[in-house]
């Protein structure tokens, strides 16, 4: 699954939402803004939540309601007279069958695109208002934003309440569901343990206060798993970490029994307070006169990522400020022993569940039993539900038939769904949540005859995932150098693709995790890659309406056996831990060089050997068999 920056997303295209009344209903508030706060001229609508999630609970989907698009990028805006949608390549089909004849899309990251900010700097006139709400706005963006308009002759307003909660009068609540404590078995690492290593980095940097506001940092810190957003095991929380404190903020409803006893038993004493107490505790601490200051004379730092919400960061004095990715989400992609061991665990289970499915799939159309989309994916859902730890999806299955397949971040619904036949290419992009990891996979098959054009991006494609998977790199290279890797055989006949080419992935946690990735967009906060991190390698080819390309594995950052070790930095390259074979059937060996069908057929057979025993224990004969013909040597 990719994000451009780099999973699927959890949308697909729909029927189009009619936003008339809507945009009507928004103006009117934006001429008349609650709070006796005047007017504004544009209102910004992000899609993201109070966290800055990738994906949303239904009630932080506010983007969608008010344009009718609802994939999981993108921002709105609304003026007086236009409605807009910035969106990236992942989305633009979708974008185009969504949004109606009120919106104009704009295609983020084309030549001809200009940001928002540079838009609303040329079509407002100088002292106009620009609203957004600050808790859905990363303090990142909201500073160059505002820089942008105050240039322009315009201000930049945060707005209270959300104008678009006023106007939804079926919005969904806040979820609010059970919490799962995760055992050391599964993490390797107390409560406390992580704790003490957040607090030398406090005591490192000179501060005295550390907001925690990402909600899979959260759950990572506590070793605890939640269900509030669909496929994200994560709840709705803020933790401030102090040198002898840890204030946890959350609704009350959530803390049962078992929590406190997790808690003990991770050797952790934790104040709990209310979900929506956190902003007057955060300016209670960044502001406390009584609280020491360092040698120099100088007050102690507030941590406080840039990634959180402006109206978190706006609380906190800027001369206090440190603006710093958290030491939690550096320590959280750096997988322990216990983690790494887990990961690769579940992606050899994860794999025979995908096997059985492929091999299903393949029987079906032999004998011309019918499969559509979503048969297709309820039946891997099932095979996966049978193995050990599983806990749900990572994320929307995307089955994809034909030509929805060149929809990136497609998967079926009702008005959508195609049958699954051996006449096109059938792209499948999948995962799912283990207590010992994620997973994330695609395969792309054909159960006929594959056109020639078919064929050879295919195999452009696996040359470009071949040539990232074993290359070799200095540690701590930052992935943006890499993705060139993986698109040279792709760019050599003239092809591309509008996505990432890696993205980092959670233990039990959110199937996109940062800070480090692989892409052709700057990651300003990726630390370079280094030993245990697991990312997706997954280039892919897409053609619009007739098919989609995509070969995706989970890759762990492992050291290289090379003689030079460049001078002593260190040399890396990638283990694959995806345990699915890539089928031959769509490859033009005559394109592969010897290194790269030696690689391929190495490959499978770790495959063969890895899965075989599992697949004769349970006297699983069928998938077996196919797993020995589809690992045969090439």
């Amino acid at each position: 699954m990719n994000n451009v920056a780099v999973c699927s997303s959890n949308s697909s295209p729909a029927t189009m939402k009619p936003t008339g009344d809507v945009l009507t209903a928004l103006r009117n508030l934006m001429k008349n803004l609650p709070n006796n706060l005047g007017s504004i001229n544009a209102y910004i609508i992000p899609s993201n939540d109070a966290h800055q999630s990738e994906y949303l609970a239904a009630r932080d989907e506010r983007r969608a309601f008010v344009s009718g698009f609802d994939g999981s990028a993108g921002t709105a805006v609304v003026t007086e007279r236009e409605a807009l949608l910035w969106t990236d390549g992942r989305y633009y089909q979708q974008a185009t069958k969504q949004l109606d004849t009120n919106w104009t899309l704009m295609r983020d990251g084309q030549p001809s695109t200009p940001s928002i900010d540079a838009w609303l700097a040329k079509a407002l006139q100088p002292g106009a208002r620009v609203g957004v709400d600050a808790n859905l706005i990363t303090a990142a963006a909201w500073m160059p934003l505002q820089t942008s308009l105050k240039t322009a002759g315009c201000t930049l307003l945060p707005v209270v309440p959300n104008l678009i909660d006023l106007l939804w009068k079926e919005q969904p609540a806040v979820p609010h569901n059970p919490l799962l404590p995760l055992a050391t078995t599964f993490t390797g690492a107390t409560i406390a343990q992580k704790l003490a290593t957040v607090r030398e980095k406090l005591a490192d940097k000179r501060a005295s206060v550390m907001v925690v506001s990402a909600l899979d940092e959260i759950a990572w810190l506590l070793n605890l798993r939640g269900t509030d957003i669909d496929y994200n095991p994560v709840f709705f929380a803020y933790v401030i970490v102090t040198p002898d404190a840890l204030y946890l903020f959350i609704d009350p409803a959530q803390m049962r029994p078992q929590v406190e006893d997790h808690f003990r038993a991770n050797g952790v004493t934790v104040e709990v307070r209310g979900y929506g107490e956190v902003h007057a505790v955060l300016q209670e601490l960044a502001g406390n006169s009584s609280t020491s200051a360092t040698p120099s004379g100088t007050r102690p730092l507030v941590w406080i990522s840039s990634g959180s919400s402006y109206a978190l960061v706006a609380l906190v004095p800027e001369e206090r400020r440190l603006n710093d990715i958290t030491p939690i989400n550096l320590m959280k992609a750096v997988k322990n022993e216990t983690e790494a061991k887990g990961i690769r665990d579940c992606h050899v289970r994860d794999g025979v569940a995908l096997c059985q499915y492929f091999a299903w799939l393949e029987r079906c159309m032999a004998d011309g039993t019918p499969v559509d989309e979503i048969s297709g994916a309820t039946r891997l859902e099932e095979l996966r539900s049978r193995q050990a730890h599983y806990q749900g999806l990572s994320f929307t299955t995307i089955s994809a038939s034909g030509p929805n397949g060149s929809i990136i971040h497609y998967h079926p619904l009702p008005e959508t769904n195609r049958p699954i036949t051996a006449n096109e290419l059938y792209l499948c992009d999948s995962g799912a949540q283990y207590l010992d990891g994620t997973t994330d996979v695609t395969r792309t098959m054909h159960f006929g005859q594959p056109t020639a054009e078919e064929i050879r991006a295919f195999t452009h494609v696996l040359k470009g995932q071949i040539s990232l998977g074993t290359a070799i790199f200095p540690r701590k290279v930052k992935g943006q150098f890499l993705d060139t890797i993986a698109r040279k055989a792709l760019w050599d006949i003239g092809l591309d693709y509008g996505h990432g080419t890696g993205h980092g992935i959670g233990h039990f946690l959110n199937v996109h995790e940062g800070p480090m990735g692989i892409g052709i967009r700057l990651m300003p906060n990726d630390p370079g890659l280094e030993e245990n991190m697991f990312l997706s390698n997954e280039p892919g080819y897409y053609k619009d309406g007739q098919f989609g390309i995509r070969i995706e594995d989970i890759v762990q950052v492992v050291t290289a056996n090379v003689g030079t070790n460049f001078d002593g930095r260190g040399a890396l390259t990638f283990r694959t831990i995806t345990m699915c074979p890539i089928q031959t059937r769509l490859i033009d060996v005559t394109l592969l060089t010897a290194k790269e069908r030696d690689h391929l057929n190495a490959y499978h057979q770790t495959v063969l050997d890895t899965l075989g025993p599992l697949l004769r224990e349970t006297n699983d004969l069928d998938t077996l068999a196919w797993l020995e013909r589809e690992t045969k040597a090439i």
